[in-house]
């Protein structure tokens, strides 16, 4: 039953306020940069659920509440290299080479990204050559993301996205992205995204997408 003040006025809801979706997601992807920190000074055996809720400044039950596991704490960021495909792939214009516009509108990262997210998006990529649990998240974050490709790929085939073809195309760009993202993450552990390192990701990411896509250039596969 509702509570009602003297007068006819609605009595104040007590409690915290219900979190927005955009303050949700800002706390998940904070959550994700200590997350991703820890494992990298200590490894992901070493770090426990708690170590990470107390750097993120959050209660166990919050971390909980936002992710399954520990090691899934690296979603938010590894989704930054995965958007950002997803971001240009859309923005495909028709009548364009998929490997031309690549070439000129693909970044690795989302833009809007700082340079720490940046590099911690390729720290957690790196990690995820030696931890198994890392690579799984991580794998089912590319698995997850081949719906958008199929939506886009079958646009321009002009097939359901539901096709074996059109599935087997998305898979494949998938793939292609997997392999580029890993060795970019490689490439900059040293020396970080230089200029001539993007303009070699770029090139070895179209030149191989080219391989895949043959057939697509002019919007409907003719």
């Amino acid at each position: 039953m509702e509570d009602f003040r003297v007068g006819g006025g609605r009595a104040p809801r007590r409690g915290r306020p219900p979190v927005s979706d955009e303050q949700r997601e800002r706390q998940r992807l904070d959550i994700s940069r200590h997350a991703v920190r820890l494992f990298a000074e200590q490894g992901v055996a070493a770090t426990s659920g708690e170590q990470i809720a107390r750097a993120a400044g959050v209660s166990e039950r919050t971390l909980w509440r936002y992710f399954s596991t520990k090691e899934s704490c690296v979603e938010p960021l590894l989704t930054k290299t995965i958007d950002a495909f997803r971001a240009v792939l859309h923005a495909w214009p028709a009548g364009i080479d998929l490997t031309e516009h690549l070439r000129a509108a693909y970044r690795p990262v989302l833009e809007s990204s700082s340079s720490a997210d940046i590099e911690a998006v390729h720290t957690v990529v790196r990690l995820t050559r030696d931890e198994p649990a890392l690579r799984a998240a991580y794998l089912m974050l590319r698995e997850r993301a081949e719906d958008t490709f199929a939506e886009v790929l079958a646009e321009r085939m002009g097939m359901r996205a539901d096709a074996f073809e059109v599935r087997a195309q998305a898979a494949a760009v998938n793939a292609v992205l997997k392999v580029a993202a890993d060795r970019l993450a490689h490439d900059t552990a040293e020396t970080g995204i230089t200029p001539e390192v993007l303009h070699r990701h770029r090139e070895q990411l179209a030149n191989a997408l080219s391989l895949v896509t043959r057939g697509l250039s002019d919007g409907r596969g003719n």
